[in-house]
């Protein structure tokens, strides 16, 4: 047995299991960091125009997201362990075909079959599966903690990736190599990570990989849950609400916004980035101390709140070094919902409902997102004002909102 890494886990501890789902967790987000640093470039490279490439990562979001909710089911009745095991070479076709291929149809195949990341988070149907694992890993009392560790073990391995995908072009640079052919070794180095992950998949135990069975429950629909399956998608949702809001406050939407508003270029941009990211990182940890004190749904609600409030603040600064100090300020709380969903929606339906009900309401933030391309280019027109953060915030908001209103009365298994 493992102890939880920190002080928030003494005493407690992660079985076997739990430790390959991390390892699997941060093995996966490496690469999906690090590829999407180059895979718009190397798309651009291979003779795809502008359009071409959004409307690929448009539809590499949706396949994402319908394949997530097809494998969930699946996985109800199969086993989560055993879904991941057959999923992750797709991760490995998309890598092969990618770097292979010469026809652009063939280039298009590759990036939506592949299970790939345009933005560098999780992408296809692995995190919603470890998340129906993951409480069998740990006692009870250690479950919103271990999902706090889980989100830390996904994030930092993700800018990691992304550090060693800007070393690595710098050094092929300086060894003459040309950019495709770095791009090429990168999607090499992703096809063999997706057979790594099989391997680790597979490595998990029987308990993992065969489906939870509970007498006297009704028969699962084809959705992979029963009695659950109204407030699931209620929940679902809500969640698409929340991504579609977080869609018009990408990265990359706010580096711009910075950069018309105040001047301001990389040199100042990229520390900000690099604190939001961090204090991020760090907020997924104490939700699990709030959530201890005030409970899974006050912890989501009562700190996302007041971080929207924060965002719609910022375009009203008169400075950059306010604005960018009130965004910090909103990332030391914007994310504390995070691990807390997780949890809440592990703990909200039966042990064999937990893989569907994962991968509905995974899917339904990526579909949602996945209209974050489109959305956010209109938004980007007006990007000097305030209003992607206008819309991002109060959008936000309102899903606060709604989901206190809606969940406040229901009750959770094994929540006192």
């Amino acid at each position: 047995m493992a102890r939880l890494i920190g002080d928030d886990g003494i005493g407690e501890t992660v079985n076997r299991d739990g430790r390959v789902l991390f390892a699997a967790k941060a093995l996966r987000t490496f690469f999906f960091g690090g590829l999407s640093v180059v895979l718009a470039l190397y798309l651009a490279r291979r003779g795809l125009v502008t359009t071409q490439i959004g409307a690929v990562f448009t539809a590499t979001m949706v396949e994402d997201a319908l394949l997530t909710i097809l494998l969930s089911a699946l996985a109800s009745r199969l086993g989560p362990g055993r879904i991941m095991t057959l999923a992750a070479p797709l991760m490995t076709l998309g890598g092969v075909i990618l770097a292979v291929a010469e026809d652009p149809r063939l280039l298009i195949a590759g990036a939506v079959v592949g299970t790939l990341s345009p933005n560098g988070q999780e992408a296809g149907p692995f995190s919603p599966l470890e998340q129906a694992i993951l409480p069998e890993t740990v006692p009870a009392a250690a479950r919103t903690r271990t999902f706090g560790w889980y989100n830390v073990f996904g994030f930092l391995p993700a800018a990691l990736g992304s550090l060693a995908a800007g070393a690595w072009l710098r050094c092929a640079r300086l060894a003459g190599l040309d950019d495709v052919a770095a791009y090429r070794f990168m999607l090499w180095a992703y096809a063999l990570a997706g057979a790594a992950l099989a391997l680790l998949y597979a490595s998990l135990s029987k308990g993992a990989k065969n489906p939870r069975r509970h007498a006297g429950h009704a028969p699962l629909d084809v959705l992979g849950l029963h009695r659950s399956r109204g407030v699931v998608l209620r929940l679902a949702a809500l969640q698409g609400l929340d991504a579609l809001a977080g869609g018009f406050i990408m990265q990359s939407l706010l580096a711009y916004w910075f950069h018309v508003r105040f001047g301001v270029g990389p040199e100042l941009l990229g520390p900000l980035f690099f604190g939001t990211n961090l204090l991020s990182a760090l907020s997924f940890l104490a939700a699990s101390r709030v959530a201890d004190r005030v409970g899974l749904l006050n912890t989501m609600v009562f700190t996302h709140l007041p971080s929207n409030v924060l965002l719609l603040a910022v375009p009203l600064m008169p400075s950059f070094r306010s604005a960018a100090l009130v965004l910090l300020a909103r990332h030391v709380l914007s994310q504390m919902d995070v691990p807390t969903r997780q949890a809440y929606a592990m703990i909200l339906v039966a042990p064999e409902e937990r893989p569907a009900a994962a991968g509905v309401t995974a899917s339904a933030r990526a579909l949602a997102q996945s209209c974050a391309p489109l959305l956010s280019g209109l938004a980007m027109t007006a990007a000097a004002t305030g209003l992607p953060f206008f819309l991002a915030g109060g959008l936000k908001i309102v899903y606060d909102l709604a989901l206190y209103a809606r969940f406040r009365s229901v009750p959770l298994r094994g929540e006192s």
